[in-house]
């Protein structure tokens, strides 16, 4: 397939709070759980839930030569039931991408759960490449995390492979039985005596707010790689759980 300089119009979603996306993704394994098995423990089957649950074919694409963005990771195809994955986040090949490989699915099957209904509306306009085949319906730029159709597919995908309960127990146990919040403050103390520079994605860390970044990644990275996520991802999720925070509430004890 020849590539294709413009992109799908985006059909509209309507506003999702993160409530209701997360109850959609904790019904999503309600009801894998009724049908195969239930998932008490990390990581989240996400290739099982695709394949044998959800019925979704998965296939891996060069999406750079589909798409002149550059920026694609993946892609979704509602009437085919197919999901597109950038061909460099095949685990097998290229397993220190095992991570964002697993965001990615996760994104797409947001994408299934959230938002077929609104795209599959808009079918009769359907672009096509050169060679007649469909282009996708959804097609998923990091330059675009910030529209809300990609917004909330990302918080599907966080809620999906980070579910709230098995957090919270995993960051009890990396924390020695404290389930409670980490201040930044606390944490700049931990790292204040180590002799190593920090780095944050590859590059020498040299100001305060990415320090703050790196520092935290680096702490999570155990419950990263108990869940099969990106510590940028598992950084994420324990910022909007609260359990990273600026400063902790002050108790009378």
């Amino acid at each position: 397939m020849k590539s294709r300089e413009n992109s799908l119009p985006s059909a509209k979603v309507p506003f999702l709070h993160e409530k209701q996306i997360e109850r959609e993704a904790d019904l999503l394994l309600d009801e894998y759980a009724l049908k195969f098995a239930a998932v008490t423990a990390p990581p989240v089957p996400v290739d099982d839930i695709v394949e044998t649950h959800l019925n979704l074919t998965l296939v891996y694409l060069d999406m750079k030569s589909l798409f002149p963005f550059g920026d694609v990771h993946g892609a979704m195809w509602f009437q085919r039931a197919q999901i597109g994955i950038e061909q460099s986040l095949d685990p097998f090949e290229n397993p220190s991408r095992l991570g964002r490989y697993h965001f990615t699915l996760a994104h797409e099957v947001g994408h299934w759960r959230l938002h077929r209904q609104h795209f599959m509306a808009n079918a009769s306009q359907r672009l096509l490449f050169e060679d007649g085949t469909p282009h996708p319906d959804v097609v998923c730029r990091s330059s675009e995390k910030s529209q809300p159709v990609e917004w909330q597919a990302n918080a599907f995908a966080a809620c999906m492979l980070m579910p709230r309960k098995m957090i919270y127990e995993a960051w009890a146990k990396l924390r020695h039985e404290d389930d409670g919040p980490i201040a930044i403050g606390e944490l700049r103390d931990l790292y204040s005596g180590t002799a190593e520079a920090i780095y944050h994605r590859g590059a020498l860390v040299v100001d305060q707010e990415t320090r703050d970044l790196a520092m935290k990644e680096i702490f999570c990275k155990p419950l990263a790689e108990t869940f099969q996520v990106s510590p940028e991802a598992m950084r994420i999720r324990l910022e909007s759980l609260n359990l990273f925070v600026t400063t902790k509430a002050k108790t009378l004890f």
